[in-house]
């Protein structure tokens, strides 16, 4: 066969993203810590970009700069007018454009349409500004003590020979975040060039060190060292410590007929061990756990309705300086520098338009998911509606996809307490007699309560649950509730009734 050039027309579909596209979906999908870092990094790299500072409200330079800032709102009944917003999203188009991800046209000077009268402030001075008038002494905090320091403060005074420190380093650094041992004693000892023996005896050493527990190689041995500290260490406690699989499936008769002991004593043994830190190393691992810090915030206003509002904490605010453009762009030498400024500040403006989008489109799903589940935040979570990305994507004329990004770690406070986003997105349950489904985090909710006000004497088994659900409107399947039940780390009914069993001749 010849071998010829010939034209052929195809037709095909293809996802096609510009960058600047790719930047605002990420912005979407930020959480405001992510945010802060990547505005950082933005600034650092674009010489365009600056953060508002708290004086910059009060100076004249404010009107020549450009924020990303939507302006405030007038309240009202938020919810009753939605037209402005569907023209364009509600489409079958992929979500490829920025048309699409935004439905409003970014490089407009258009902010929050009357269909949203929930407000949301102003962001004054986040992050970034400092004050240098005064200094803080409650700024600076010394640097949190890690396991390895506090192990390698302790080896020091526990060895005073050279070979049994360089072991007991070398076993240091062995230790995982909860302070086990996760090493081969073999492999240490042909890596040091030593026998097993030495490494065992320093280990022995290691083992005392504080807290107690540290340097053990299982719960077992952990557990043992710790009991060995407080002198409770008996043949009845080893028993129960080999036993540990055994209490784990709360196999109480057997625990009582291994370690020799009535219910009273085992009682008293199960108390001691629950009085045991399983991971003694966790004290020395990382810093303080940051605070959840709510993006939207809502509260009932005076006509009996809920106003929705951004947290001004979570909105950096941004200016594009147009000055120092004007003052640069002059003494552009070249073509590259001229290019290089073009572009920092298409960038820059780029950015300030999609963090006000971010924040406009954020506050527009957070007001459709407040009108859904107004319930909820009257009754509490037996009134939670199931809800979708669809349900709230079509009210608001926006892509799922969009729905989706701006609800991924993105928290509410709310009057019953902060919540993620995705909370209030439930699956459906139907109802046994043909009415309205129940949220599954309601059903959840009424199987925990079942279980709670259980008797000793009547515990509920799972099909017991289903029947009292079903007569009460809720059309479930025992597998259902059986998931639902450890997804809640609740046992079984054979479990409850043996603990409950124990507790009650403990009480005795």
């Amino acid at each position: 066969m010849a071998l010829a050039a010939k034209l052929q027309l195809r037709q095909s579909q293809s996802l096609v993203m510009t960058p600047q596209l790719m930047q605002s979906i990420r912005l979407l999908q930020f959480t405001h810590v992510e945010l802060e870092h990547f505005i950082d990094e933005e600034i650092e790299r674009n010489p365009l970009l600056e953060r508002a500072e708290p004086q910059d409200d009060a100076t004249g330079d404010q009107a020549q700069k450009i924020e990303a800032e939507p302006q405030a709102t007038t309240d009202g009944d938020w919810f009753e007018n939605e037209t402005q917003w569907s023209a364009e999203a509600i489409s079958d188009k992929l979500d490829t454009s920025l048309e699409n991800l935004f439905p409003d046209d970014p490089g407009t000077s258009e902010r929050l349409g009357p269909d949203l009268t929930a407000q949301w402030k102003s962001a004054s001075g986040n992050g970034a500004s400092s004050s240098s008038e005064g200094f803080d002494a409650g700024d600076m905090a010394a640097a949190a003590i890690t396991l390895r320091d506090h192990v390698g403060e302790q080896v020091a005074l526990a060895f005073a020979d050279p070979a049994a420190r360089l072991i007991a380093a070398d076993l240091a650094d062995c230790l995982d975040e909860s302070g086990y041992l996760r090493a081969d004693m073999a492999e240490i000892a042909a890596r040091l060039g030593t026998d097993a023996a030495a490494v065992g005896k320093v280990l022995a050493t290691c083992q005392t060190f504080e807290p107690a527990g540290l340097f053990a190689r299982d719960l077992a041995e952990c557990l043992s060292l710790q009991l060995a500290v407080r002198d409770r260490l008996d043949p009845a406690m080893k028993a129960l410590i080999a036993n540990l699989e055994l209490l784990g499936r709360r196999d109480f008769h057997a625990l009582k007929r291994i370690c020799g002991v009535d219910e009273e004593d085992l009682l008293d043994m199960l108390a001691e061990i629950r009085a045991l830190d399983p991971r003694p190393g966790m004290a020395f691992s990382g810093g303080a756990s940051d605070a959840i810090v709510a993006d939207v915030e809502v509260g009932a206003a005076n006509d009996g309705s809920w106003t929705v509002e951004l947290n001004a904490e979570t909105l950096p605010r941004v200016l594009v300086d147009h000055i120092y453009f004007a003052q640069v762009s002059p003494q552009a030498k070249n073509q590259a520098e001229k290019d290089f400024l073009a572009e920092c500040l298409q960038n820059a403006n780029w950015l300030t338009r999609s963090l006000d989008q971010r924040a406009k489109t954020i506050l527009k799903v957070a007001s459709e998911i407040v009108r859904q589940q107004d319930a909820f935040l009257v009754h509490g979570v037996r009134q939670l509606k199931p809800l979708n990305l669809r349900t709230v994507a079509d009210a608001i004329g926006m892509h799922e996809s969009t729905v989706s990004r701006v609800t991924a770690n993105k928290y509410m406070l709310t009057p019953r307490g902060v919540f993620e986003l995705r909370y209030f997105f439930t699956a459906s349950i139907a109802a046994s007699g043909g009415g309205d489904a129940h949220s599954s985090e309601a059903v959840r909710d009424r199987i925990k309560q079942l279980i709670d006000e259980e008797k000793p004497v009547d515990v509920l088994s799972d099909d017991a649950i289903v029947d009292m659900l079903r007569e009460s409107g809720v059309d479930i399947a025992r597998r259902t509730v059986a998931k639902y039940r450890e997804g809640m780390n609740i046992p079984s009914s054979v479990q409850r009734r043996r603990e409950k069993r124990a507790l009650a001749s403990a009480r005795r």
